[in-house]
């Protein structure tokens, strides 16, 4: 069996009397989409913070391809492959759709180039194809202000995208989103992620979004991953619909 993209082994971490992570192990396969699930305040979103640095474990390790990146900083793990979209959009609201984007371009090439005028050609070429890989071209000289909310998850998207990561992980991509929208988006996301080959890890409250997209389900609670499975066995399992799904 090919070794896992992503292994977390038997992490902990607590703030205050929460225990966030507790004793958790994980992996995530090259080019799946898994998703998790959980109530509130259960520690799916410290599990993101734990894969990209934020958070360090009080014990336990994280592996990525093998390599241990448990005490690396956010920025050396993104550019070891793994980055996140968050749950409230990270942009410059008062800019241009391709300034965000030019900017996620410069920054990956490194902290000289976020010193250097940000409209270059090679940035702008950058920003217009990761515009057009989401289907975002339009909007390109689009204030983000005025942008509704799922165009503005699309364009966080593309911001994480420019960091070429080989994982991405999401923290709930259509929150905010209308119902009308929420299954388009995860659509043209979903489409970039098989094309560009990028693994993927999303935390989502909707459950019909997760039977539709995942691969496959980790329900989280209390700090502990309490099943993991394919979509329909791990959403049938009375335990979970008792305790995890009849709570979201």
């Amino acid at each position: 069996m090919t070794a896992p993209l992503l292994s977390v082994r038997d992490v902990h971490v607590s703030f205050g009397g929460v225990r966030a992570a507790d004793g958790v192990d994980v992996e995530v396969r090259q080019g799946e989409v898994l998703a998790i699930i959980g109530p509130n305040g259960s520690g799916k979103t410290t599990f993101i913070n734990l894969c990209t640095g934020y958070v360090k474990p009080h014990a336990g390790s994280i592996h990525l391809e093998g390599r241990d990146i448990t005490r690396n900083t956010p920025r050396q793990i993104t550019k070891l492959g793994i980055a996140r979209a968050f749950q409230i959009p990270q942009l410059f609201t008062e800019h241009r759709v391709i300034d965000n984007l030019m900017l996620a371009v410069a920054a990956r090439q490194g902290f000289w180039q976020v010193l250097a005028p940000l409209d270059q050609p090679a940035h702008r070429q950058r920003a217009t194809a990761l515009l057009e890989m989401v289907g975002l071209q339009d909007q390109a000289e689009s204030d983000v202000a005025t942008l509704p909310e799922g165009i503005r998850k699309l364009t966080d998207i593309a911001l994480a995208l420019a960091l070429e990561p080989r994982l991405l992980l999401l923290d709930e991509p259509t929150a905010g989103v209308s119902s009308g929208e929420k299954f388009p988006l995860m659509d043209r996301l979903m489409n970039v992620l098989r094309s560009q080959g990028v693994t993927a890890v999303f935390v989502e409250h909707d459950m019909d979004l997760v039977r539709r997209y995942a691969d496959r389900v980790i329900v989280w609670n209390q700090g502990k991953v309490v099943a993991d499975g394919p979509p329909d066995e791990v959403m049938n399992d009375p335990a979970v619909l008792r305790d995890v799904v009849g709570v979201i």
